[in-house]
């Protein structure tokens, strides 16, 4: 319950001292995801339609891909990097909505996951509020895991960043 009170304060509290600044799909934003993982999520644009995504993080339960009817209850670090596009037009809204797809790899280390690395394919919808330098996404992401053992999995999670000036 403090988690979600802090976080939601959080939130308010970016709207309300970000000023009457334009809302962003261009340079650098640092925020939290909650999920799988839940960590700290970066953003580089590169173009209008084109960024950067990375994420690091923590995540419990142990290793979901070779699950064997329990799970280990060990936590593992999580690190991804993914290249994105995004629509502004796909989803018909005014464009500060766009629905992004890309690709990216995945590396665990940690719960049954020692070493991992995995091909993520990224499907996700982004908010970015007029006037405020955030954006809000939801996004899921199935894994194909190479190694140590190959297997299919599924990442999700939804988060805020902040853009920098």
């Amino acid at each position: 319950m403090n988690k979600k009170f802090f976080f939601g304060l959080f939130i308010v509290m970016l709207v309300t001292i970000a000023g009457p600044v334009k809302a962003q799909d261009k340079g650098f934003g640092l925020g939290f995801v909650l999920g799988e993982p839940t960590g700290l999520s970066a953003k580089l644009w590169t173009t209008r339609e084109n960024a950067f995504d990375f994420g690091l993080g923590v995540a419990v339960g142990g290793d979901r891909i070779n699950y064997n009817g329990h799970y280990n209850g060990e936590s593992r670090v999580h690190f991804h990097m993914d290249y994105l596009w995004h629509s502004f037009s796909a989803l018909g809204t005014s464009g500060r909505s766009p629905f992004y797809y890309g690709i990216g790899g995945r590396f665990n280390s940690g719960g049954g996951y020692d070493g991992s690395l995995g091909v993520r394919g990224v499907f996700g919808i982004a908010w970015l509020p007029r006037a405020t330098p955030i954006d809000l996404f939801v996004e899921i992401v199935p894994v194909f895991q190479l190694t140590p053992q190959t297997g299919f999995g599924f990442d999700a999670g939804v988060g805020i960043r902040y853009f920098f000036q």
